[in-house]
């Protein structure tokens, strides 16, 4: 903390010192900067200036390749800019969903490690393991994020953030079927300007941020941010044995589980869900002359801290009754052999191990078959990245223009999960994930018929590679402790084109195609923690696989302007999620591939400014056909029944016709006074005769993570008190309605609806350069779950979730400089 504390002086003394500002300036780097000027001076909320005083916010987003307002967009689209975000106080990526209609991020629980799962309209993906796709793309600086492991980013220093709703197939590319969240820094401008800020709040909840952006020569400037976030855990990890002492409690009787921590303590082993994360993220822009924008972005991000938190839910036999104190082992009880019970005494893996609504019996040291602590770290995750991009942005003419994004990203994560959340030895693991990537694009944007037409031509190509290492102990499964080494090389290359055309100035005509060729290598390992050929798994030892594919999506969009201020459009456009080989095989019998999963999509939408911009309503309906969906197995009888459990297999179990509709809004009734808020609908709707009976999905059921409704509403108001500054109070209240997070639908992974609100009050002096926050979240200390864990389909039979935050306060202090 001492370190940040000197980036953070060192950061407010550079503009001192730094006098020089660039002259050059690129077309696309002004048009940024343009972008970010305006956008500070409508959103500030300071006094005198409160958000877009003399109308809605305008933002430019670059979702179609080039700069335009998010108005003249003909796609459903949220953005976000810097200012609301901080008058939301949302300071993660995945907090930006509670206002973006039919979209889902949410933090993973603790089998997942440091992940998300994330889903738009529908589709998306749970499931952290690099070898599979996620189908909603991340984006930072046009640079695809490729895998879910460490993609709750801190909204660092950012200038927007964009969410794209609909498959992205021409403009994104692959894995975007679902859509695309994109996050934009904010760049070099050589201002000398920055800020300093720090939090304080709940449970020692401690945030430094700062900024700093300065020229060095009137062509090159930099910008430097970092963050530092720590705060204690709201889930108690418990001792078992402290709380219920061995021979004290039936729960618990002579002979049973020890106690771990000395008398006269608190029971308290450790609290799960805590906050330590620090990030760096520094910019280099070269500007030599008007015609050339190079900017080069290096990141660093460490997040070492305990599990996510989760608690477990409840303990069930085959029939759904609280368990007897025999463990049920399905399919074939004499088969299970293996104790997972360590102690002198018979004691049951039933629901005395429910701790509560925010505690949990978790421990880290069950021993495996050969007496020694299976290899874990302790409950902990410990997640390092860092990444290196750069952007060149070339005028060669004033009607054409090349842009190359190079990226380096890599990253390392370590984490370990007791799912059974008891101290008996019953599912326990760990995971080490390495990964590395390369990626490469090309544009050619350009314009024809005195600009009448615009188009993109690219190229697109990307090198992965990541080894995802594991230790597990599955009692649950009958299986032997096991270690997995399983690296997956895989590359994608890509081909695409977009053209608009406005042949009458109200009309704009845009058509798009892209064409991808992907490949992935799959090798897997299977051993005995003492490194010999495991028993039961050896014939996965040595075992490879790859996959193969190509695939052409197309774009076809039309919009047109009845007035200035309102238009209306539709389209049609596809993508894909790529397939693959089962990364997660259980036995040599499961090692079996699964193919892309593929959308179709009609949307229609209009958007508009009314009121001379004092009110913002943009609505998009929309009608899917999704096909070959992925989904995650629990039981695979395609392997054959001696070897259909456990298993996680991916399987393309059927197809569905999704449908909905999608409204944001936004009203200035007064100077000061702004009112936000967005609503969507999303039907779900299985085709019965398209699903496959091994998959245990039902007509009827609905995908994981999709509510049916969901809206969010949000009002704040500036009150000018003269030399005294300014005082504005915000509040947020978002619902979501039932979701089911296994596509088996059940009540054991049902989780309730819920709403949620948050509240803030900030005050800014006269000046407008220093401002306090008080906030509040969960203002109602609403008791809900972000995620549900439920094995009781794979045998396991229990529930493990994930709950959100407990009501929290922080105070912050900012000062701009």
């Amino acid at each position: 903390m001492a370190s940040f504390g000197a980036l953070a002086a060192a950061l407010a003394a550079i503009p001192a010192a730094a006098q020089v500002a660039p002259e050059g300036q690129s077309s696309t780097g002004a048009a940024q900067e343009q972008a970010q000027d305006a956008a500070a001076e409508q959103n500030s909320p300071g006094p005198g200036n409160s958000p877009n005083a003399g109308g809605v916010e305008e933002i430019v987003v670059t979702a179609q390749f080039r700069e335009q307002n998010l108005q003249d967009t003909p796609l459903a689209i949220t953005a976000v800019s810097s200012e609301m975000l901080e008058a939301r106080s949302q300071t993660n990526v995945a907090e930006v969903a509670a206002q973006a209609p039919s979209v889902t991020l949410k933090p993973q629980g603790t089998a997942y490690g440091p992940s998300m799962t994330a889903s738009i309209r529908g589709i998306g993906q749970y499931d952290f393991n690099p070898a599979l796709e996620p189908g909603v793309g991340l984006y930072i600086d046009d640079v695809y994020y490729a895998t879910l492991t460490g993609s709750l980013f801190d909204l660092l220093d950012l200038e927007r953030v964009e969410v794209l709703r609909g498959p992205q197939g021409t403009l994104a590319g692959r894995n975007s079927i679902g859509g695309a969240v994109k996050l934009y820094s904010k760049r070099p401008t050589g201002s000398n300007t920055g800020y300093v800020s720090a939090a304080y709040g709940s449970r020692d909840r401690l945030d430094l941020r700062a900024s700093a952006d300065f020229g060095l020569t009137d062509t090159l400037s930099t910008r430097i941010s970092g963050v530092s976030k720590s705060q204690d855990g709201y889930i108690k990890r418990m001792d078992f044995g402290c709380v219920y002492p061995a021979g004290s409690s039936p729960l618990n009787p002579a002979g049973g589980v020890p106690r771990i921590l000395p008398a006269n303590s608190d029971c308290v082993t450790a609290r799960e869900g805590e906050v330590n994360y620090q990030a760096v993220r520094g910019q280099l822009r070269w500007q030599p002359d008007d015609r050339i924008d190079v900017n080069i972005i290096a990141d660093y991000t460490d997040d070492n801290r305990t599990t996510g938190g989760s608690v477990l839910l409840l303990r069930r036999n085959a029939a759904g009754a609280i368990a007897s104190p025999n463990y049920p082992y399905p399919p074939n009880p004499a088969a299970r052999v293996f104790d997972i019970n360590p102690f002198a005494a018979d004691i049951p893996y039933d629901s005395r191990f429910v701790c509560g609504p925010y505690c949990n019996f978790a421990t880290y040291n069950s021993l495996a078959d050969n007496g020694q602590p299976l290899a874990t770290v302790d409950g902990r995750v410990d997640f390092e990245g860092w990444g290196l991009s750069g952007q060149v942005d070339w005028e060669l003419t004033d009607a054409l223009q090349l842009v190359s994004i190079s990226a380096y990203r890599e990253y390392r994560s370590q984490f370990s999960n007791d799912d059974d959340l008891s101290p008996l030895a019953h599912s326990l693991g760990s995971g080490d994930l390495t990964f590395w990537s390369f990626s490469q694009e090309l544009r050619l944007n350009g314009t024809l018929l005195d600009d009448a037409l615009e188009y993109t031509l690219g190229g697109f190509f990307m090198d992965q590679r990541s080894v995802y290492a594991t230790s597990q102990n599955l009692r649950y499964a009958g299986l032997l402790p096991f270690i997995g080494d399983d690296p997956v090389n895989a590359d994608t290359k890509a081909a695409f084109a977009h053209v608009a055309w406005r042949p009458i100035e109200p009309l704009t005509l845009t058509a798009g195609v892209r064409y991808t060729d992907e490949h992935k290598d799959y090798t897997y390992t299977r051993l005995t923690p003492e490194g010999a050929l495991h028993p039961q798994l050896g014939a996965l030892n040595g075992q490879t696989g790859n996959y193969d594919n190509s695939r052409v999506d197309y774009r076809l969009n039309a919009m047109y302007e009845v007035t200035p201020d309102v238009s209306v459009y539709a389209q049609w456009s596809t993508g894909f999620k790529g397939g693959g080989i089962n990364p997660r095989p259980f036995f040599a019998q499961q090692v079996l591939p699964f193919g892309p999963e593929t959308l179709e999509s009609y949307e229609v939408g209009f958007k508009s400014d009314l009121f001379d911009r004092l009110a913002r309503i943009n609505v998009a309906g929309f009608y899917s056909n999704y096909k070959d969906i992925q989904l995650a197995l629990s039981v695979c009888p395609q392997a054959g029944a001696a070897f259909s459990r456990p298993c996680a297999l991916p399987a393309n179990a059927g197809d569905a016709h999704v449908k909905g509709i999608e409204v944001e809004a936004s009203l200035r009734p007064a100077a000061g006074f702004l009112i936000d808020g967005s609503a969507s609908y999303t039907d779900f709707d299985y085709v019965e005769d398209s699903l496959d009976p091994a998959s245990g999905i039902q007509a009827g059921m609905v995908s994981t993570y999709t509510p049916e409704w969901k809206w969010s509403v949000g009002a704040q108001y500036e009150m000018l008190l003269g030399s005294a500054g300014s005082l504005t109070p915000r509040v947020d209240v978002a619902y979501q309605s039932e979701v089911y997070t296994n596509p088996v639908n059940g009540p054991t992974n049902l989780i309730e609806g819920y709403t949620v609100a948050n509240g803030r009050l900030t005050w800014r002096n006269e000046e407008d350069d220093l401002q306090i926050g008080l906030e509040v979240t969960n203002l109602f200390d609403k008791y809900y779950f972000l995620t549900l864990f439920d094995l009781t389909r794979a045998g396991a039979g229990f529930v493990t979730g994930l709950p959100g935050r407990p009501r929290e306060w922080a105070v912050t202090l900012k000062k701009t400089f």
